[in-house]
């Protein structure tokens, strides 16, 4: 005697999903994607931001350090890492390189000061930030 199975349906019939539930299914996965995409791309933009000011503010801190220290500026950023101020010259977030752009003025940072040189260090980045700003304003 054969059984039939209850959930199986009748001979030549195969179970599967029809055309509608398909487009159902891509419709409400496309739908998700529009939500989540521009989500993941602000938040990728914040945390560039965010890693650039955090850069720059380190860098410009031990340029104020080691002209205290030493009582002169430092000529270039290899001279504050040879100097043992940072281990690696940060990457630029933006150009993804280690092409930052350097300020040196007459301008003496304290009073022992001996010999000018780097004052500030900004990005070579020509885009803007999420808040509008150039990169280079930093």
């Amino acid at each position: 005697m054969v059984r039939r199975d209850p959930k199986r349906r009748r001979s030549g019939q195969t179970s599967g999903f029809t055309l509608i539930e398909m487009v159902i299914v891509m419709a409400i996965v496309m739908i998700l994607l529009g939500i989540a995409v521009p989500t993941y791309t602000t938040s990728v933009q914040r945390a560039r931001d965010s890693v650039m000011k955090q850069n720059l503010f380190t860098m410009r801190q031990l340029i104020y350090e080691f002209t205290l220290d030493k009582q002169r500026a430092p000529q270039s950023l290899d001279e504050l890492k040879e100097a043992g101020y940072m281990k690696e010259i940060p990457i630029d977030p933006c150009t993804h390189q280690r092409d930052w752009v350097t300020e040196q003025e007459d301008v003496l940072l304290s009073a022992d000061q001996t010999q000018p040189g780097i004052t500030w260090v900004k990005s070579n980045c020509a885009l803007r930030s999420s808040d509008g700003t150039p990169y280079s304003d930093f």
